[in-house]
Parts: C-alpha cells; structure tokens; sequence
C-alpha cells in the first residue's frame, strides 16, 4: 500500500468507535479469545518446565505422558482461540470499513457542487479506498496484533523475571541490541516497499493515460515514444524492485544473525548454569521460550505502530470529509411544495458568485419571470451567466442576494430533492453512464416499466440506433458512452428527460451534437414534449429561438433585454451582433430551402 501520511496523535483512532459500536459484541468475543490465547501462549513455558523437569529428568514415563497432553491441550486451545479471535477481528475490520465507506460516499453525494470546485476528485477517491483499506487492515489485523503482543511483552517479561532474575537481566542487555537493528532495517525495507509500489502505481497510471487515448496516440504516430517512456518506468519499477529484494534479503539474514546469535549466547549462559547446578534444564527451555516471545513481541509492536500512525492519519482525514457540511441543505422545517407543479420560474434582483470565483459575479441583479407553459431562450455570450441560471434552479448553489422561485416557492425554504424532481435536464455535454442503454435512460425515472423506457427512447429519435447496437437496448455502452457518437449520446440523454416528465424542462443546447437530419428528428419530440411544460432553453440554433415565445439576451451577468426573434434584431445591438455570428450561416441555409 502506499505510503500515507501519518498522525503522532493516536486519539484520532477513537472516531472509528462509532463504527465499531454496534459490533461491540463480536469485540469482546474477540477480546475474550485473544486473552485465553495469550494466556495459554505464556503457559507453554510452564508446560515445557513441566515437561522436561518432571519427565525427562525424572525419568518417568507416566509423568511425560501427562506433560505432553497437558501441553497438546494448551497447543489446541491456542488454535482454537486464534481461530476465533482471527476470525471475529477480521469481520469486524471488514465490516467496520465497508460501513465508513457507505457513509462517507453518502455524505459525498449530499455535499454542493461548490465543494468538488476547490477539492480534486482524484484525492477523494484516494480517502474513499486507499485510506479506508488502510484502516481496515489496522482494525483486522493491527491493532489485534498490537494488543496481543502488548500482553505477551508483560506477560513474557513477568515470566522471565519470575524464572531467572539472573538471566532476565543478561536478556535486558542483548534484546536492545537484536531488536533495534532489526527495527532500523526493517523501516527501510518499507520506505523501499512503498516506493517499489509507488513505481508500480507509475507503470499502471502510464499505460492506462497511453491505452485511453489509444486512438490520438496512434493518430499522431507517438506509439514509439509511449512504448519508450513505458519501457522506462517498467526498469525504474523493475531497479526500485530489486534494491527492495537485496534490502529484504538483507534483513533476513540479520535477522537470522542476530536473532539465533542471542539465543545461543542465552543458551550458553543458562548452559552452565545447568552445569553447576544454578539453573535447571526445565527452566533454561522455559526462559528461552519466553525470551524469544519478548523480542517477537517487542518487533511486532515497534512494526505496527507506523500502522497505526498512518491510520489515525487516514481518520483524521476521513473525518475531516464526513464533518464537512453541505453548502445547500434542506430547512429544518421543508415548506411543501404546491401541487400540482406547475413549472413557474421566478428570478428577482438575484446576485451570484461562484464559490471558486468570489471576486467576480457570475449573475448581478438578475430578475426574470417565466410564466407556466413558457418557451423561454436563454441568448448571450460564452460565460454571460446562462448555464449558472439553470445551476440556481437546481438549487447546485444559492444566491448571494435575491430569491430563485420555482412554483412561487423560494427554493431556500423547501427541501432541494423536493424541488429538483420538478425539474429535467439535458446538457451540452452529456452523462453517460457505465451500464446498458435501457439503464441510462432508465436514469430519468427509476421506477419506470420497460415499456416506458422504449417509448421514451422512441420519441427522442433514439430507438434507431439503439435498436441497431448488437445486444440492442441492453447492450453495454462502455464507461462515459465510449460506444457511442456524441449525437447519439444526447439522445440518450433527451430520451432520459422525456421519461423523467418534468414540469420544468431546461435545455442546455441540447441539439448541438445532431447533425441536420437527427435535429429535426430530435427538434419535434422535443416540440412534442414541450406542450403545455415550461422549457428555457439555452439556444445555439437559429430555429430554436426563432420557435421560442421570447427571448432572453444576457450580457455580464445581466438581463440585457427580452422579445421575440425579429423585435431583438432591430431592438438590441447585442443580439443582432449574436444572430449575425451564431444564426447567420444558418438562416442563409433555411432561406434557401
């Protein structure tokens, strides 16, 4: 896993307890094993003082019988018990981070727009599944460990000082000097870890950023050099591997060195103590047992605390989301909204900055009414302010000054999944996601029958490529509509808005990727749905305004002037200078139809 960052503060930790509450039964089973194992895991030394003072030495076969089920017996409950602690633990771990996965995705979705302007997806989706699994192994695994061989080190330290103070302290000499080197390489064998992994990610982000644009790669003749600067991070991957390799390989044999050198000194020394009869033989075994459980406890612990750092980091920074408030969120008290909806649009004297842009003013004293069954064209200049009007009424952010009305109701005193289900939207660009065609439209309105959904696909001239793809409407589109044209795309997308029904229909140059024989096909369902349905559209088509029953121009931000087609091309510089460059081509096209 890569490397994180950490937190000294551990307390961080304690946020997961909420998580962890309601399995807190499953907990003290765990617990209840990992003390019976513990304790059954010091008896073995006794078992083997048992074993070899009243067996072997006393040369008794009965006895040695007796030693060894009594140490089998302990052996089996050691078993048992780490069956059930590894498996009560574990569930825990995963339970625990399947739920906090749940909830910070949930509490993502409620968040504004306005949050994921300043923060990077890619970030978010790193807490949402590096961070999460980071804490999961810590919680299943870790932090089990920790605690366990926290009781071994107390337990194995009172036992040695229990079977030889004499050697207890020789022991107290040479742990420190096996333990710590064996910490020290063992850091750098991780720092290389990560950093081999980290190589790794590089190979894997290199070939999926060549493979996903496979068609521009091969269409400026750059396969040479992608496979080239692959090759190179394949080697950076592959030398970064090796100097891992070399370093575990390392650590292995000191390990090795050290570890079994102290054992044989420890070994000699309680050796003679045998012999002159200081120490017996039943009591040097035991000792070495618990000598060796010490240091093992002491390297597991020292070897997850950096765990447990970078889990509290991880907590730290998943807390951090789940505390974050939506900007936009329903009152404490929703007024309902009137039925039936009607589809009126209300703007008055509304002032707007984005939140990534607080300086300028994306709307300024916008006021604008539009009457129930209205066909409304929004007109002006890219960045005028046109698509932020249909961010207001989806209620994406709120105004800083003034009201949006939809149905009369200022959206700021309703509850926003109220208002929006009143509201259908096509964009320029359109979502399509990573399912079959009937799903994607099916998006519009979940609950809609099957029948519905091929009608709705039918009325937005969708049916006849659909109809055409090889599994036909449940053929799998692939991630982002790749299978598709980006006609067709918008297809999908107006067929997911005539499904939905709206009372409010905002158009956001919905047609601009038809060509002219799919516009008209598309151009009289739209026609079709929008009788008797309130529609603003934001028009790039000379037939779209010139259909609408007035039009909007707005400059700045502003609300610049309001007519019909023919009334602004007389009455309104902007839009004359707009119609000129956006409809002119076109309408010299219609007039020599």
């Amino acid at each position: 896993m890569p490397d994180r960052p950490k937190s000294r503060n551990l307390g961080y930790l304690r946020r997961t307890w909420q998580f962890m509450r309601p399995y807190k039964g499953k907990l003290a089973l765990a617990g209840l094993a990992l003390t019976l194992t513990s304790a059954a895991t010091l008896s073995v030394g006794a078992g083997l003082k048992f074993l070899i003072n009243r067996g072997l030495k006393a040369n008794d076969p009965a006895t040695l019988n007796e030693g060894l089920a009594i140490l089998l017996a302990i052996i089996v409950l050691i078993a048992i018990g780490t069956y059930f602690r590894f498996s009560y633990v574990s569930w825990v771990g995963e339970r625990v981070v399947a739920d906090i996965r749940s909830a910070v995705f949930g509490h993502l979705l409620r968040l504004s727009p306005g949050f994921f302007e300043t923060a990077k997806t890619g970030e978010i989706l790193s807490r949402l599944t590096t961070d999460t699994t980071l804490l999961q192994t810590v919680i299943g695994s870790s932090l089990s460990i920790a605690v366990r061989n926290g009781f071994s080190l107390i337990g194995g330290v009172t036992m040695l000082i229990y079977t030889n103070p004499r050697l207890a302290g020789m022991v107290a000499l040479v742990v420190p000097a096996v333990v710590v080197p064996i910490i020290w390489y063992g850091r750098r064998v991780r720092s290389l870890s990560r950093e081999s992994q980290d190589r790794i990610a590089d190979v894997g982000s290199c070939a999926e950023e060549a493979l996903s644009a496979v068609r521009t790669v091969q269409a400026f003749v750059h396969e040479d050099r992608d496979r080239a600067l692959f090759s190179t991070e394949v080697e950076r991957a592959f030398t970064t591997a090796m100097r891992r390799i070399r370093a575990r390989a390392m650590l292995g044999s000191t390990v090795i060195l050290l570890v079994f050198g102290a054992i044989a000194f420890v070994l000699w020394a309680g050796g003679r103590g045998v012999m002159d009869g200081t120490i017996s033989a039943g009591d040097l075994i035991a000792f070495l047992f618990y000598a060796v459980m010490v240091a093992g406890a002491v390297g597991a612990v020292s070897e997850v605390m950096g765990d447990l750092q970078r889990a509290a980091g991880a907590t730290e920074r998943l807390v951090e989301l789940l505390e974050t408030e939506p900007e936009i969120q329903a009152p404490a008290h929703p007024k309902a909204m009137p039925s039936p909806a009607r589809g009126a649009v209300g703007f008055e004297d509304v002032t707007f900055h984005y939140p990534s842009r607080p300086q300028t003013a994306a709307l300024h004293g916008l006021s604008l009414n539009v009457a129930p069954g209205e066909h409304v064209a929004l007109v002006g200049p890219s960045g005028a302010g046109k698509t932020t009007v249909f961010q207001l009424l989806l209620r994406f952010y709120d105004p800083q000054a003034g009201r949006v009305t939809i149905d009369g109701m200022d959206l700021r005193d309703v509850d926003p999944r109220e208002a929006r289900a009143r509201v259908g939207m096509v964009s320029q660009d359109p979502v399509i996601f990573a399912a079959n065609a009937m799903e994607n439209i099916r998006y519009g309105r979940p609950d809609a029958t099957d029948a519905e959904v091929i009608a709705a696909a039918e009325a937005a001239a969708a049916m006849e490529f659909i109809a055409k793809l090889p599994e036909g409407p449940q053929t799998f589109l692939g991630e982002r509509g790749v299978r598709l044209s980006g006609g067709q795309k918008q297809r999908i997308a107006i067929a997911r808005a005539i499904l939905r029904d709206p009372a409010l229909l905002l158009l956001d140059e919905a047609t601009s990727a038809l060509d002219a024989e799919n516009e008209r096909l598309v151009q009289r369902a739209l026609e079709r749905l929008m009788v008797e349905r309130t529609t603003m559209v934001i028009a790039h088509r000379l037939a779209t305004v010139v259909s609408a029953d007035w039009i909007a121009v707005i400059e700045d931000g502003r609300l610049v002037a309001t007519g019909r087609h023919d009334e602004l091309l007389t009455g309104n510089d902007l839009y004359a200078r707009l119609a000129a460059l956006q409809f002119g081509t076109e309408s010299d096209r219609l007039a020599a139809q």
